[in-house]
This record gives structure tokens, sequence and C-alpha cells, in this order.
């Protein structure tokens, strides 16, 4: 596993984020219970001070027989801090923990290194659309129907997704695995319960939330063993994308992807949504189609600027929305080019660009026509249509990502 590669300012960096999360309630949500209203279109509504969010109509779930409409539209209270985490399917459990996903609004690839790896750099941020995950700290000891003790010396995983990987190749067991590595508390063991939204191959990085959100958890759940700044530097090892998830929700991220420089953060609040063909792609397949003569000549920093400049983003020029990897994406996937086209053609989108490797491709603000939209979008078989919003914790206070997520099971 390749190691969080040592920078000139890191520290500082690190130092910075650290006091700007020195509040015990980061992270740290519980869901409430889910409603729907049915119209005669078949089409739940949903009134939210957050996000609204359509469910995938292709994701195989346990929750109710709800999530067999084509549409679904969630009714949830915000995630709130407590000690305590939910019930789910009888079973209590000592945490539960939100965690959001995130778009990329420019990102530069710069060169190739050595390792086969690519330096690179974005703006991510949060959106309010993601999973939960209940942790529960097993006992160190438990007795079966027969009366006979066995000792609990492995972690169990639980997803309601299909095609979740529950062995060790899932970032949740790895991240678990990592924090007693660097905590030396070997003999500690959890059953995590993944409730699953963000589809796979999305560009939006769910996995690498759910890694950050699990290293978080645990760590809490054993007793905060680890500072803050120590997740991060450990966070690195596990994948690019994950140390950014342990930040304010608005950061500047370089190398891999896990240097991490925090920024002021964007607008909360700030609308989109995201449209997921069902079809994905993997990473390396998108970087083996990479063509280095397309990459884009423009300077990150200044990117970086437009963005931290301006009043909102819809004030960032059209231009400053730079995504190297689309070109590679496009060219594996036609369809996912002429998607993009497609959502550029309508009325009330700022601006329209896919996020990370893809496939999803999010759309600054809002249609002018919500109806039309979903008329033309919502009702293929082929999409998945979430609207959702920025988040953040400005200033590090109040509640960890103050978002939606998923029901419980």
């Amino acid at each position: 596993m390749a190691k969080n590669p040592k920078c000139n300012g890191i520290a500082a960096a690190t130092a910075v984020l650290v006091s700007a999360l020195f509040l015990t309630t980061f992270f740290t949500l519980i869901s409430t219970s889910t409603s729907f209203v049915f119209t005669t279109k078949n089409l739940p509504l949903a009134t939210t001070k957050k996000s609204v969010l359509f469910l995938p109509k292709k994701t195989t779930t346990k929750r109710s027989s709800t999530t067999t409409l084509k549409h679904l539209i969630k009714r949830s209270a915000l995630y709130q801090y407590q000690s305590s985490g939910d019930t789910v399917e009888g079973e209590t459990y000592d945490l539960s923990l939100f965690s959001p996903c995130k778009i990329n609004l420019f990102l530069r690839i710069l060169r190739k290194r050595p390792d086969n790896f690519h330096d690179l750099a974005s703006l991510f941020q949060t959106v309010g659309f993601g999973d939960v995950l209940h942790f529960k700290l097993l006992p160190t000891e438990t007795q079966d129907a027969d009366g006979n003790s066995h000792i609990n010396s492995e972690d169990e995983l639980l997803c309601d997704m299909d095609g979740v990987p529950l062995d060790k190749t899932n970032l949740v067991l790895r991240a678990v695995d990592l924090i007693r590595e660097k905590t030396g508390i070997t003999d500690k063991f959890f059953k995590v319960n993944l409730v699953k939204q963000v589809p796979a191959q999305a560009g939006l990085g769910g996995g690498s939330g759910n890694a950050a959100t699990a290293m978080f958890g645990v760590n809490e759940l054993l007793g905060r063993p680890a500072t803050h700044e120590q997740l991060v530097e450990w966070s690195g090892e596990l994948g690019s994308d994950i140390t950014f998830f342990l930040s304010l929700g608005s950061a500047y991220c370089t190398g891999r992807g896990e240097i991490m420089t925090p920024v002021s953060p964007l607008p909360a609040g700030t609308k989109l949504i995201i449209v997921k063909p069902n079809i994905g792609l993997s990473t390396p397949a998108v970087f083996k189609a990479l063509d280095y003569d397309q990459l884009s000549t423009a300077d990150p920093e200044s990117l970086l600027q437009q963005f931290l400049s301006g009043a909102t983003v819809s004030d960032v020029p059209a231009d400053a929305y730079v995504n190297d990897l689309e070109q590679p994406a496009f060219d594996v996937l036609p369809e996912l080019r002429a998607l993009k086209d497609e959502l550029e053609t309508v009325g009330g989108f700022d601006r329209v660009m896919m996020s990370g490797s893809g496939t999803s491709i999010f759309c600054m603000g809002q249609p002018n026509d919500l109806d039309a939209f979903m008329a033309k979008f919502g009702k293929r078989d082929d999409l998945s249509v979430f609207s959702t919003e920025f988040i953040n914790r400005e200033n590090g206070e109040g509640v960890w990502f103050e978002g939606e997520g998923p029901p419980l099971k």
C-alpha cells in the first residue's frame, strides 16, 4: 500500500485542520424516521430543511416495498449528534454516522509519476447525498445457544446494496484494521451496518467517504486514542480521496488527492443535481485512455482562486470548470458525452460537468421546469437522478455535515 507522501506545508495544513475540527461533535449524526406522501403521479413528495433525494432506481435494498417505485423522494429531519446509535432491524448500534459524497469542481491531471500514479490538483466539495454507517463494539466474548463461549476475533460488515463486497476488499473493513494497527488496540472488533445509497463507479467518492467515516467511528468507540491530525495522516494509506472526507467540506487536494489544503468553505446550500448513468467506468480504464496531449493548460492555482473569490459558484467563469478526465471517459463511453451535451441544453443549469473519473454528471443550479426535466431524465430507466446541495462545517461549529442520509433498512 502506498504511503502518504510527505511534502512541505502539510504539517501546517493539518494543524489548521485540527484546530478547526476540535469540537467533539465531528461526524456524529443519527437518522430519523422516514415518511412518504403519494401523489397522483405516483411520485412521493418531500419537504426537507436540507436536500431532496431521488433514490437510484436500479438499487436493490431491504428497506421496504416503497423502494420499488420508479421515482422516490425521501423526507427526513437533520442528522444530529447523540451518544448512542440507531436501532436497525431490532439491533441497537452504539454510533450512527452520515457519510457524504463529493464532487470535483475542477480536476487537473498534472503528470504521471514514476510509481504509475498521477499528480493531480482538484477542488473537492462535499454534498448532502450519502450513506449511513452504524457501528457496534462487539463484546470480547459471546455465548452460543448451547452456552459455549466464543472469543470475538473478527469484524462483521453488513450492507443493504447488492454487489458491495463484505470482505477485506471493502475499504470500511480496511479502515477498521488500520485504526487497530496504528493505535495498537488489537483486541477490539466491530459490527458495521452500511446503509448504502451512493452508487459505485460514479466519481463521487462514496467508498472513500465510507472509509473516512469508519476511521472516525471506530476511533470514537475506542475512546479516541488517535487525534484528528493522526487520522488525517493515516488516511492516505487507504486511498487517494479518503483524506478529503476528514476536512471541513471544501479542500484543495494535490498529490494523488491525499495531500489536503483546507480552504474557506464554499457556500452551503448551493443547489445542484447529479445525474448518474447506470453504467459505470473504472478509474484505471479512464486513466488508460488519457491523451496527455489533450490535457488542459490552465493553472490549478488560478482555477482555485476563481472559485474562492466569487460570492457564489455561479460567479465562476465557465472555463474554470475543468475536468481532464472527461476526454478519456467520453472516449471510452461516448454516450456519456451525449448525456452531458443533453444536460447542457436544460434551462436553469449554470454549469454541467462530469465528477471525478465519472460516470456522474453534476449540474449546478436547478432546472427552470422541474417537471419537464423529470419527464425527460427522471423517467429514463438508464439514469438515476439526485437533487442535493453543498454542505460544510464552516468554522468547525455544530454537527458534522448537516445533510441527508438514506432511511434505515
